[in-house]
């Protein structure tokens, strides 16, 4: 049984999209009950979702002003105002921080003040982007200075080593997935019916953001060279972002657009469907000035669902795709590679079928969220 009492500071909570989001309420509500106080951003949504919480939820809001220095001071004084009120008004023995900045370092400051241990988690790109002078050396400082440094993968953790974090403070510990959301379905015919396509077709599906260094422009430019080779392919891209009339525009002037679905936002329930609808998952991330995938959730949710997967190598995605076993992991940067390996998966069913289950297995026994709390659960304050 745990008897820790953590205070748990974190911009990024449910409601809120994304996977830190649910990595943090997934595993916290499995930890706990009400002596487990969360502080969080007050966003759409929250005071509904906060009724039912099995933890005890402050939220803040957290507005930035364009005309303070830094525009997120305001920011940083709320969330250690909190988190402090917390402390002293709480029994409390750990603090956690979900990201070093701005959590982190309030974190840092709110222990150092109660004499209280703090742990951080380590996402990856956060180390390899941050390169503002002042920002990395707060950073920097405030990873050196925690008491335990959770890393999401092993090349978050080689990461922190490299900007001097003692590898003794390090613990890996990766996200999960909800095994009894993400699983094998049958009833999906639905959804391959609304973008207009048979079973004897083949459909490549991608979730994540819109951004760049997710590859999904590589993908729409390997759905042309497969077409061409008269492989019947259509690709469809769950998520909003940056370059979503890129890849629109991209779709069009390759002439795949009737094979290109951009379906936006999904419903809760619709997601792990679309993973079930799919022959394929791809998100071929590349590194891109620095910013690159420090794990990829998205990997365990389609593996989960019993599907191969495609990833780049770049960043922290071997401890999501198990090259070889699960799916494909593969230079990205290189447009051959991508269409290369798609061609692989689509055309040899065994194989496809064989990661799958591969994936499957390993998603069931390795991470599950029950399993990510336990690892948790399991630290011992250093």
């Amino acid at each position: 049984m745990n008897n820790k009492r953590y205070l748990v500071i974190t911009e990024l909570f449910l409601p809120t999209k994304g996977g830190s989001a649910v990595w943090f309420d997934e595993v916290y509500s499995r930890l706990g009950g009400k002596e487990i106080h969360i502080v969080t951003a007050d966003v759409e949504g929250a005071a509904e979702y906060d009724k039912h919480h099995p933890n005890t939820i402050h939220r803040v809001s957290l507005k930035r002003y364009w005309w303070l220095k830094p525009e997120s001071l305001a920011m940083y004084l709320k969330l250690f105002w909190t988190a402090l009120k917390v402390v002293m008004s709480n029994k409390i023995d750990v603090v956690h921080a979900g990201r070093v900045l701005p959590e982190g370092f309030i974190a840092y400051l709110i222990a150092r003040l109660s004499g209280k241990k703090v742990l951080i988690y380590a996402h990856g790109e956060e180390i390899t982007t941050w390169r503002q002078s002042g920002k990395f050396k707060v950073m920097r400082f405030t990873y050196q200075h925690a008491d335990i440094v959770i890393a999401n993968s092993e090349f978050t953790r080689k990461e922190l080593e490299k900007i001097g974090v003692k590898p003794e403070k390090i613990i890996l510990i990766s996200p999960g997935v909800d095994i009894e959301r993400f699983k094998p379905m049958d009833n999906v015919r639905d959804l391959r019916e609304q973008i207009g396509i048979s079973e004897q077709q083949k459909l490549v599906l991608s979730v994540g953001r819109l951004s760049r260094r997710k590859g999904f422009d590589q993908v729409v430019k390997s759905i042309a060279a497969l077409r061409a080779e008269n492989i019947d392919v259509h690709y469809a891209v769950i998520g909003i972002g940056e370059d979503e009339q890129y890849l629109k525009e991209l779709a069009e002037r390759d002439q795949v657009d009737a094979f290109y679905h951009a379906l936006g936002h999904v419903s809760r329930e619709d997601l792990p469907r679309w993973y079930n609808a799919a022959d394929v998952f791809i998100m071929p991330n590349r590194e891109i000035d620095g910013d690159t995938e420090g794990f990829g959730m998205v990997f365990l949710e389609a593996s989960a669902c019993g599907k191969a997967v495609i990833s780049g190598d770049a960043g922290g995605t071997g401890d999501a795709v198990v090259n070889n076993k699960t799916g494909l992991r593969i230079n990205a940067s290189e447009l051959d590679n991508v269409t290369n390996a798609l061609r692989t998966l689509l055309t040899n069913a065994e194989l496809t079928t064989q990661y799958g289950k591969n994936g499957l297995k390993r998603a069931r026994e390795d991470y599950s969220w029950n399993s990510v709390a336990e690892k948790t659960r399991s630290i011992r304050d250093r």
